[in-house]
């Protein structure tokens, strides 16, 4: 699935040599809680480790199609190009995450790197297994404002509750319907 940068990988190898590593849950994750990097940064140095923080939860990043990717999470744990694909851990050794991006004017590790939650993984592969593919939901909302009875007020809006859509992606299916 390249909007979330995952892949499925086939080992061909007897079962009793394979240790799955334990899956944790993202969704009790902290911000400040240990965050370890396991990759093969540059593609030169297998087996590498690097430790940090979860820095925040909840980051938007623009994926490969322009389409935003929700829910990532930020990390300081020096992550580089070659790190992408391999786990995020926390500090009893569960995947909590896949390492996906940087954000770097460099292109090395600024401090900024970003990882895939576990929790999505976990909804994204069985639909990746069973059809090669994950479909991902899509309305094309690019800005909304939940409306309050403040904003209603201010707009002089007929609706105390509900969602003010200001702007939608360009031929997304909400505006392809005329909304």
């Amino acid at each position: 699935d390249p909007r979330f940068d995952l892949a499925i990988l086939k080992v061909d190898a007897p079962a009793e040599i394979l240790h799955p590593v334990a899956l944790g849950a993202s969704s009790s994750l902290r911000v400040g809680q240990r965050a370890i990097v396991i990759g093969n940064p540059f593609g030169q140095f297998s087996r590498t480790l690097t430790t940090g923080v979860v820095s925040a939860l909840e980051r938007t990043l623009e994926g490969q199609d322009g389409r935003p990717i929700s829910g990532v999470i930020q990390t300081d744990a020096a992550i580089n190009r070659g790190n992408s694909g391999g786990p995020l851990l926390d500090s009893s050794g569960r995947v909590i995450g896949i390492n996906t991006a940087i954000f770097s004017p460099s292109g090395t590790n600024a401090g900024v790197g970003f990882a895939v939650p576990v929790d999505t993984i976990k909804r994204v592969l069985p639909e990746l297994m069973a059809l090669g593919r994950y479909r991902h939901p899509y309305l094309g909302i690019r800005y909304a404002y939940a409306i309050t009875p403040g904003l209603a007020a201010s707009l002089d809006l007929a609706v105390e509750s509900g969602l003010l859509l200001v702007q939608l992606d360009g031929c997304s299916p909400l505006e392809n319907a005329g909304v």
